[in-house]
């Protein structure tokens, strides 16, 4: 299957979402969840189970693990649980998608300048993309907290472009999330969806208004077209 044919001139930043673009991070998400159902005496579930509500974080794993909604009086709690388990093993299980590197590599060669734009709170956004030498050459590494807003609302996207020093309209934002989508239109960016990360319950790309649709990191780079001096 290949990409919907969309070019995108003159690019001068990609800005990607975190979880499910760059990083497969459901394996320690789940593995925190499934950690506080074995600590209840509740049979472990699978990976692939957890797997399509990891770009939700504690919403989404803890629906899965517990069928709990926000709206539980003990909600509060349980998140609580599940991020303190979580953030004591960020990395241990977390992979970068293949072709990413290779993707990144290119893009500094090209002198194109790239960003990570995440709901993820700093709390772990930070030390998680520390842990990993890809995110050295990053521009702009914009958290769900960075700023009063996050995803779908276009600041954070505006945030990242203005720290890199590009116009929004130079930038292309790529994520596996409707919201990633609302937000790249929103500020003014270029949007490719990716198919390959963590699409959710019932998710269909063609509905989200993307300007392009990737189901390979390598389905990327074709679409871009770099101006003559990034």
């Amino acid at each position: 299957m290949t990409a919907q044919r969309a070019r995108f001139a003159d690019v001068q930043a990609v800005l990607f979402d975190l979880d499910g673009t760059l990083i497969d991070s459901a394996p320690d998400l789940a593995a925190a969840a499934d950690a506080m159902r074995l600590k209840r005496g509740l049979p472990s579930l699978p990976l692939a189970q957890y797997r399509p509500m990891a770009g939700a974080g504690a919403r989404g794993l803890l629906a899965v693990a517990f069928g709990m909604t926000p709206e539980h009086a003990h909600y509060d709690t349980m998140r609580e649980e599940f991020f303190g388990i979580y953030e004591r093993s960020l990395t241990q299980r977390t992979q970068i998608f293949d072709g990413v590197p290779e993707l990144i590599e290119t893009f500094v060669n090209q002198g194109l300048k790239w960003g990570v734009v995440t709901n993820k709170s700093e709390r772990f956004t930070l030390p998680l993309t520390r842990a990993m030498a890809l995110f050295e050459s990053a521009g702009a590494i914009v958290s769900g907290d960075t700023t009063p807003y996050a995803k779908p609302h276009p600041a954070p996207l505006l945030e990242a472009a203005r720290r890199m020093g590009v116009e929004a309209s130079r930038c292309v934002y790529v994520g596996d999330d409707e919201r990633d989508i609302v937000a790249g239109l929103a500020a003014g960016m270029g949007t490719v969806a990716v198919t390959y990360g963590y699409l959710g319950q019932q998710a269909d790309t063609s509905q989200w208004g993307a300007n392009a649709t990737i189901h390979c990191v390598n389905e990327l780079l074709p679409l871009l077209q770099f101006p003559a001096e990034a």
